[in-house]
C-alpha cells in the first residue's frame, strides 16, 4: 500500500474527479496516473534508443547528405503537383 500526500490542489482535483464520477475511487485516479506516466516513459525510451542508434549511424558515416534528400524530396513532390494538375 502506497500513502502519498498530494498537496491540497492535487487532492481537491483527485476528489473532483470521484465526486462528479468520472472515477468511482481517488485509486482508480491514481492507477490511471501511474499508468500515463509508464507510457509515456516507456515512449521516452524508445525515443532515446531511436536517438542513440541515430548518433551512432552518424559517428559511423552511415548518412545521407542533406542535399540529396532535399533534391530527392523536392522531385517527389514535383511529380506529385504534376500529377494532382492533370487529374484536374
Amino acid at each position: 500500500m502506497i500513502s502519498a500526500d498530494l498537496g491540497k490542489q492535487l487532492e481537491s482535483y483527485v476528489q473532483n474527479l470521484v465526486d462528479t464520477g468520472r472515477y468511482g475511487s481517488k485509486s482508480e485516479v491514481l492507477r490511471e496516473g501511474v499508468r500515463l506516466i509508464q507510457d509515456r516513459e516507456t515512449r521516452l525510451a524508445a525515443l532515446d534508443a531511436s536517438i542513440t542508434r541515430g548518433l551512432a549511424d552518424a559517428d559511423a558515416g552511415r548518412t545521407t547528405p542533406a542535399q540529396e534528400v532535399f533534391d530527392r524530396l523536392e522531385a517527389k513532390y514535383r511529380a506529385l503537383a504534376e500529377k494532382a494538375e492533370k487529374s484536374v
